[in-house]
């Protein structure tokens, strides 16, 4: 049994962290509850550029110290692309940022959030805390994901206005047949498994089909409410072993919390099981649909709670509704970056596949990029947005979609009319690749006015390397195309 921590409030308030009065006291509840429990370990994770969870796992009495003063982290982590290379040249005096900033392989600093405190119910014997990430001194850190949703909500709660959204993520779960765990295999990245198939696809939401996925589901399904995350739907989605989970709606915060807690439950629950689960957009396997990431989201009056998004007249919008779709429509390409950050999954906007390919809104259309869910009366009238991909930092994804729709509210920008056939309308393309999102993104002075220039160019600096090691590799259609040809 772990000794009793003796802590109070005030205690966790004299160090760097610089915890609130609310965050204390929430801190030393979160010491008690591991202090009862007997937990023997605590995982301490923050969420990389990437939307990755990473951190270092400590013994319970540990986490006093650590809650005053937060944790040294490796600054490197925050400089690695997706084959967790490091990208900057931190052996020099200024990567880019400033003398000495991110230079040398330096420390930043991790500060448990004590809200997010969970015991993980497939490792009984650890708890789990997320984190924010600081500069050594305890202040702001400007590449910390969860802090620029964080004032993306606040600037919306100036204007009296909240987002709530609802999740759905699609995903798939495979059998391994091979782990490939040979000494020839490790690299970065290393050589994937090989995998077959849990169940047959192309027979959508059939009983036949979630059947044979329904072991993995109830897994999965009981994690997440032990978890404490809203689930409402498990669904067999088209694609051979690809599944699809539904959560309530909630705050914005929330629900990008339990977005990275969501993907690294799936995954690791579906290891222990010998089977490996992918937020991928598109595997390179037969017979795969794209996984989409759809968000819902309706914006309220945060003094009242009234939905400013449900119409007073039939095919008529609210001046919010109106304003919002029209701001994200307008950010659409240059938001492209933060909903679809991967080579992979601009393969996804393809056309008839459910999925948009260019930027436009219709009524109850699931072609449409934003798809409009409004009547009046309904108090869940709300749009969904249908661009993202599973693999999005969530932080970011739903910071785009904030930022976005309330700079059409503050321009009072005016959506066209919706679309009717969305493959066939001359709208604008979204980007078709990474570097056109990129590009975009690049050029983008609305993201340099609300993300900050540094973080504009600190994100586009890792996936531009990203996208130059994919340019860099002969592919199997390069070789299938030219070797025998010239």
């Amino acid at each position: 049994m772990t000794e009793a921590f003796d802590t109070t409030p005030a205690d966790l308030k004299s160090g760097k962290s610089r915890l609130t009065d609310e965050q204390a006291r929430a801190a030393a509840d979160v010491l008690e509850r591991i202090r009862k429990s007997g937990l023997e370990t605590v995982r301490l994770s923050f969420v990389d550029q990437h939307g990755v969870l990473r951190g270092k796992t400590i013994v319970p009495e540990a986490l006093e110290g650590t809650f005053r003063d937060g944790l040294a982290m490796t600054s490197t982590l925050l400089l690695k692309d997706t084959s967790h290379r490091t990208v900057f040249p931190v052996w020099e005096d200024d990567i880019g940022f400033g003398p000495g900033k991110f230079t040398g392989a330096g420390d930043v600093m991790i500060v448990p959030d004590p809200d997010t405190f969970k015991v993980l119910p497939w490792s009984s014997h650890s708890g789990w805390i997320l984190c924010d990430l600081r500069d050594r001194d305890g202040s702001e850190m400007p590449f910390c994901t969860r802090s620029i949703l964080k004032r993306a909500i606040e600037g919306l709660a100036q204007d009296n206005l909240a987002m709530v959204c609802g999740l759905e993520f699609e995903f798939y779960v495979f059998r391994v047949d091979k782990s490939r765990l040979d000494h020839t295999d490790s690299g970065m990245p290393a050589v994937p498994p090989e995998t077959s198939l849990v169940a047959h696809g192309y027979q959508y939401l059939t009983e036949a089909r979630y059947d044979a996925l329904e072991d993995v589901m109830d897994d999965l399904r009981r994690a997440c409410q032990q978890v404490g995350l809203p689930v409402r739907s498990m669904e067999a989605e088209f694609g051979p072993s690809q599944c699809e989970f539904t959560f309530a709606p909630g705050a914005p915060l929330e629900q990008a919390d339990a977005t990275v807690l969501f993907r690294s439950l799936v995954k690791q629950i579906c290891a222990r099981k010998g089977l490996h689960a992918t937020f991928m957009c598109r595997p390179k396997l037969n017979g795969i649909v794209p996984s989409g990431w759809h968000m819902h989201q309706s914006i309220v009056d945060s003094r009242t709670g009234e939905n400013q998004m449900m119409p007073q007249d039939a095919g008529a919008l609210s001046k919010v509704a109106d304003n919002w779709i029209a701001g994200l429509l307008d950010h659409a390409e240059e938001s492209c970056l933060l909903t679809t950050p991967t080579v992979n999954g601009y393969k996804r906007y393809q056309p008839f596949q459910l999925a948009p390919d260019r930027v436009q809104w219709g009524r109850d259309n699931k072609g449409a990029m934003i798809r409009g869910l409004m009547t009046p009366g309904d108090k869940a009238s709300r749009v969904e947005s249908r661009v993202a991909e599973p693999t999005a930092n969530p932080y970011l994804f739903i910071a785009s979609q904030i930022l976005s729709g309330h700079d059409g509210i503050r321009r009072d920008l005016k959506t066209p009319p919706p679309v009717e056939n969305p493959y066939a309308s001359e709208a604008a393309s979204l980007p078709r690749s990474l570097i056109a999102a990129l590009e975009r993104f690049d050029a983008s002075a609305f993201y340099r006015e609300t993300l900050g220039a540094d973080f504009v160019r600190y994100l586009s600096h890792i996936k531009h390397a990203e996208w130059e090691r994919y340019l860099m590799t002969v592919s199997e259609w390069e070789q299938s195309e030219y070797f025998s040809l010239f």
